[in-house]
């Protein structure tokens, strides 16, 4: 039986073609819809491709590198298959989706958020009289654009060094550096929280001055009203304090750290340990209504390099940034030593 797949022309020239990505570009050419109900049916345009050229990436028996350039159009795939395994190590950091509300993603470098700062008296929605107005939330564009910061990383290799390296193996060095690209958008996503976007909306900061308490946790969880504390940012010293809180030294919770790392809180707050925190710092926020992200394209390749140069050097970057919401989402608890400064032990 003929499938359309294997009758598609592939060329560089798909890369970057009206702001398309190139998996975009391939299903407009070979749409999945054409697969239901056949044995294909669950592999996207791309990954078609790859069994049209019997390119195997994954496990024990994956193929070499060099299997991408056996043809011209099969090494037209192989740019597409680097940005996937980098955006798999990117995801696989992890914390990011679980502080951010909603992810952006445009064309260009010049990106303003919205933003809606409603009085107390509006968030409490008053019964409105017959013939009465309505009250109004009024949505704003921020003042300042979204500060958008470009990461990568240089892979730099020769096509002799890698042909015969099995695409598994070297699947992990991609990963790799998509992790460091994950980890430094975090950073980028903790200052921002902390000090704001530049739109005069730094996270409102409390202090606690000597050992942190299970009270003065609870007096930080209250300040959130009407906003829900559900996620927890800390670094590794933070977090030593709050395992020693006898309050979260019951058998359940040292049950549950032991078996899979993961702390709950009786607070109801999920915790996540980064070291993009400060030392003394802890952040607790609203994930549903404290920050975007904004992504001005996806994971970009050099691909003309990939492809015609095989290796030596390419660019693997992402560019990215953060906006805050609703600034009240988000607040800062700093541990003072008894002196007054960052308790840092």
């Amino acid at each position: 039986m003929s499938y359309h797949f294997e009758n598609v022309r592939l060329e560089k020239g798909m890369y970057g073609q009206s702001g398309k990505s190139f998996t975009r570009t391939l299903e407009e050419l070979d749409p999945s819809e054409r697969y239901r109900g056949t044995p294909l049916e669950g592999l996207d345009a791309f990954q078609r491709q790859l069994k049209r050229f019997d390119i195997h990436v994954k496990g024990a028996d994956s193929d070499q590198v060099e299997k991408f350039f056996h043809t011209t159009e099969s090494s037209v795939l192989f740019p597409e298959f680097v940005s996937r395994v980098v955006r798999q190590g990117l995801e696989e950091e992890g914390i990011l989706p679980h502080i951010t509300a909603t992810v952006t993603k445009f064309d260009g470098m010049d990106y303003r958020s919205i933003a809606a700062n409603p009085t107390e008296d509006d968030k409490k929605l008053l019964p409105v009289e017959e013939g009465k107005a309505i009250p109004e939330t009024v949505l704003k564009t921020q003042e300042n654009l979204v500060k958008l910061h470009k990461r990568g990383r240089m892979l730099v290799a020769s096509y002799e060094a890698v042909r015969f390296q099995r695409l598994d193996l070297f699947s992990v060095t991609l990963r790799q550096i998509g992790a460091y690209i994950g980890k430094m958008h975090l950073q980028d996503a903790v200052k921002v929280l902390l000090e704001g976007d530049g739109n005069q909306n730094p996270a409102e900061a409390a202090s606690v001055s000597g050992e942190l308490t299970y009270d003065a946790l609870l007096e930080f969880w209250s300040g959130f009203d009407p906003y829900t504390m559900n996620t927890l940012l800390v670094g590794g010293d933070t977090m030593l304090k709050l395992l020693r809180l006898k309050e979260l030294q019951n058998p359940l919770t040292g049950l549950n750290f032991q078996g899979t790392g993961t702390l709950s809180t009786p607070l109801g707050a999920k915790l996540l340990r980064t070291s993009a925190m400060p030392a003394g710092t802890l952040i607790g926020l609203d994930r549903n209504y404290a920050l975007e992200q904004v992504l001005s394209g996806d994971v970009l390749v050099e691909y003309d390099k990939l492809i015609d140069r095989q290796l030596e050097r390419a660019a693997i970057t992402s560019i990215s940034g953060f906006a805050k919401l609703f600034t009240g989402a988000s607040r800062a608890l700093k541990l003072t030593s008894a002196s007054g400064g960052t308790d840092e032990t």
